[in-house]
């Protein structure tokens, strides 16, 4: 079965939140031409919010895609499609255009579970222009039951193609994964499933391999593990494991070798104490990313003791 299975890698929408997408017009034209080469089904290949709604002063075309300066990056399209995503609230209906139109194949809705109506309202919009859709319910690792019920009676009945266990915290293990898969393949027979996960405590990839062998086909990933705080699942790693005629590794390494080295010593991310601690702790990272922002970025016993002491 291991054929059906999709690569979409989120190296620029994921990596971006650690470099405030400060990424070359040169980097992202060779990293589409790289996963191409690579066999790779999807690139994300940023956000598609409206900087109006986020009060966005500076341009940041990753964070805002804009469909004609998307055009001019990428003028011939590859096999790889093209995938954005967006959050409730910070997209404007009147910034998308009909799929035929775009460069753009499939717009992915993130949310919280309590906001999963107004994702749903999103995805039939995008839906109805021509998109692929997916919906990335975002923190499920502490969702209660009752409420995932409840919005998968919604999800069920909404025309979205793919809906996402995503990891956000990086504390889940393979055992927790399985569980999830499971939960939702019961209560969404009629969809596809997608994993995202995060390296906080080096499982990632185990992560995606458990979520891969209990019939989950659409695999997040990013180049060289780029992404928030710890990082994502590494797209070298599903490309050389997964058994897929159309994979090759070469081109992916060449990107590491070319552009990316020089990135890490620029920009942190990866597998670091701090985020190991909010992994295991099933917190958001914001508090590790500030500290390793801070003077005392080195001090672990200092974090560990500062987030696990009571408030006093």
């Amino acid at each position: 079965m291991e054929h059906r299975n999709k690569i979409i890698d989120c190296t620029i929408r994921d990596g971006g939140l650690v470099n405030n997408w400060d990424f070359s017009v040169e980097f992202v034209q060779d990293l589409y031409n790289c996963l191409s080469a690579a066999g790779v089904e999807y690139m994300e290949i940023g956000y598609k919010n409206s900087p109006r709604l986020l009060n966005a002063t500076e341009p940041n075309p990753w964070r805002f895609l804009d469909d004609n300066f998307l055009k001019e990056i990428i003028p011939e399209k590859k096999t790889t499609k093209l995938s954005a995503l967006v959050d409730i609230g910070r997209v404007d209906p009147a910034d998308i255009l009909p799929r035929e139109e775009s460069v753009l194949d499939m717009i992915r809705v993130a949310c919280y579970v309590r906001e999963v109506d107004k994702g749903l309202e999103l995805v039939k919009m995008f839906h109805d222009l021509g998109y692929e859709t997916s919906l990335n319910i975002m923190a499920l690792s502490s969702v209660p039951e009752r409420q995932l019920i409840e919005a998968f009676e919604m999800v069920k009945a909404s025309p979205v193609d793919v809906v996402y266990i995503v990891d956000s915290f990086g504390s889940l293990a393979p055992t927790d994964i399985e569980h999830q898969v499971k939960k939702f393949q019961e209560m969404l027979p009629n969809k596809q499933l997608g994993i995202h996960t995060h390296n906080n405590m080096q499982l990632a990839f185990a992560n995606t391999l458990a979520a891969m062998r209990n019939g989950v086909t659409y695999l997040d990933s990013s180049v060289y593990g780029m992404g928030r705080a710890a990082g994502n699942c590494h797209t070298e790693l599903l490309v050389s494991y997964i058994q897929k005629s159309s994979y090759e590794i070469k081109p992916v390494l060449g990107i590491i070798e070319k552009h990316m080295i020089e990135m890490r010593q620029k920009w942190e991310w990866g597998y670091i104490i701090p985020y190991m601690i909010s992994g295991m702790l099933n917190e958001h990272p914001r508090v590790a990313m500030a500290y390793r922002n801070s003077a005392d970025r080195d001090n672990y016993v200092d974090f560990y003791d500062k987030v696990t002491s009571p408030e006093s």
